[in-house]
């Protein structure tokens, strides 16, 4: 940083050196003024204006200043606003957003810090400012005060916790590397992982690991090789560079990169500087390597261990299957010892000897069937014999005819009486016929309308038809036009009108 002039705040400004200047300032000739009695009036705006020219034309162009940060507010906009304090005083501060994020680490209340800038007064509220230009923590570097800010971030947010550790593949086939093509940790990975598993199949992914931009160049290329994995199937992911500053190795203490390895669903391994290094890549990854070098042992076996192993178990097996083929042995020996083996037929022969014996034993039992039944046939022969049945079947269709020829006659005598009471039955229905009378010169008159019988003049209106039906069924159809009732000789007359 730029060494300026360094002022504690509490200093007071002395008047006397304007003294000095050839060109009296503007206070001395407000003085001479009103010596001369010769008021001015000057407005507001005008005393700022003042002083603003003053602070100017006697103050240094840049002022370092140390102090403890209070009543900071970060704006909406960007700017930041706070104040630097002492024990005794304090400094109305202000720091532009081009400025801002410049800064590394977080400023905040209490935190104290060295600050450079230059002093000017803001006219609306006529007061006088510090307007800080860059910042760093007193007493610690602020790329170490941003990095302890950001661990303690990611901490309480759980990105360093074990619980979110991926496992690495013990025998990973296709592995990425996140590195500079130029760097000598691209060979020193290479070289250290061919050298322990030479069968892997390597990919390099090229990024910048240092200078502006680089951290978001290596949090996009992790995010598009996970991206894309489905098709590059890798499983296993290194990041990483050779040794450096702070500042160099300040890529991966981006929160870019933080986020962007613990979303990662490839297993990553971060082998950034030397062993002494600790980035907050190194926290996150799933498994740390403190050097490029290193990063081969974390992230395969070593071939001749497996060859090892391999040959022990190899030796451990050949061990497991003589013993068991020994034992199989002696076990073969007592089996071909035993009677089984001495007489091998023998088993068979006795099992011949008792199927003998069981075709023997159903040989005797069919045969005792057999004369059982036969008996009983004979027996019941001569029961049937003895019953004549052909004299029984004669006996019995004379029965049968004899029931037949009385069935008939109570049938036919039956229908003679149904007939005869049927035919009562019709002729007395013939008698009730109500149309029966027409034969005999009468006729029966219905309301068309409503199809009933005419039974009194009531029953009908004028200009309703009437039906009037004869024998032979012929119908006459007429229209009333005229009712009357002569009531002395007690019977109705109506004039109708036939159609």
């Amino acid at each position: 940083m730029d060494q300026g002039l360094q002022i504690d705040i509490k200093v007071v400004w002395i008047y006397n050196r304007l003294q000095s200047l050839k060109n009296p300032p503007l206070v001395d000739r407000i003085c001479a003024g009103k010596m001369q009695n010769k008021v001015k009036i000057y407005t507001v705006s005008q005393v700022n204006s003042l002083i603003k020219e003053i602070l100017e034309n006697n103050l240094p162009g840049r002022l370092t200043i140390t102090g403890e940060i209070t009543d900071f507010k970060h704006h909406h906009s960007g700017h930041c606003y706070f104040l630097l304090k002492d024990e005794s005083s304090q400094l109305p501060c202000v720091m532009w957003k081009s400025n801002f994020i410049k800064v590394k680490f977080k400023p905040e209340n209490g935190l104290a810090v060295i600050a450079q800038g230059y002093i000017d007064v803001y006219p609306p509220h006529g007061k006088y400012q510090f307007y800080v230009e860059s910042m760093i923590p007193a007493g610690i570097g602020a790329l170490q005060l941003a990095f302890e800010q950001m661990v303690k971030k990611l901490r309480a947010e759980g990105l360093f916790d074990d619980i979110h550790k991926k496992p690495i593949p013990t025998y990973p086939e296709r592995i990425g590397i996140l590195t500079s093509e130029s760097g000598a940790a691209l060979h020193d990975i290479t070289d250290s992982i061919h050298n322990r598993w030479p069968c892997v199949k390597l990919f390099l992914y090229p990024v910048p690991v240092q200078g502006k931009g680089a951290a978001e160049q290596i949090a996009a290329a992790i995010r598009d090789i996970n991206g894309r994995n489905e098709r590059i199937k890798l499983n296993v992911l290194i990041v990483g560079r050779g040794g450096g500053s702070l500042e160099d190795l300040w890529a991966f203490n981006e929160e870019v990169v933080a986020r962007a390895i613990f979303e990662s669903k490839i297993p990553m391994i971060s082998a950034v500087g030397h062993e002494v290094d600790t980035t907050i890549a190194d926290l996150v990854a799933d498994r740390r390597a403190s050097t490029p070098t290193k990063a081969g042992v974390e992230a395969v076996p070593d071939i001749r261990d497996v060859l090892a192993t391999l040959s022990n178990r190899q030796r451990i097996l050949n061990n497991d299957i003589k013993r068991r083929l020994e034992l199989a042995q002696q076990n073969l020996k007592t089996i071909l010892a035993s009677a089984v083996f001495r007489n091998s037929l023998l088993p068979i022969r006795n099992r011949e000897q008792q199927l003998d014996e069981l075709v023997g034993y159903l040989t005797e039992a069919t045969k005792e069937l057999l004369t059982i039944a036969r008996e009983n046939l004979h027996a019941a022969y001569e029961q049937i014999v003895k019953l004549e049945p052909h004299r029984l079947m004669a006996k019995k269709t004379v029965e049968l005819n004899e029931l037949r020829s009385r069935s008939i006659a109570a049938v036919v005598a039956v229908v003679s009486s149904r007939r005869m009471r049927l035919t009562a039955q019709e002729n007395r229905l013939a008698g009730l016929n109500p149309k029966s009378v027409l034969r005999r010169g009468y006729s029966i008159t219905k309301a068309k309308k409503t199809g009933q019988l005419l039974r009194s003049l009531q029953d009908i209106e004028v200009g309703d038809f009437l039906i009037t039906e004869l024998s032979e069924e012929k119908l006459i159809v007429s229209k009333v036009t005229r009712k009357s009732e002569d009531r002395s000789q007690k019977h109705a007359l109506s004039e109708v009108e036939g159609t």
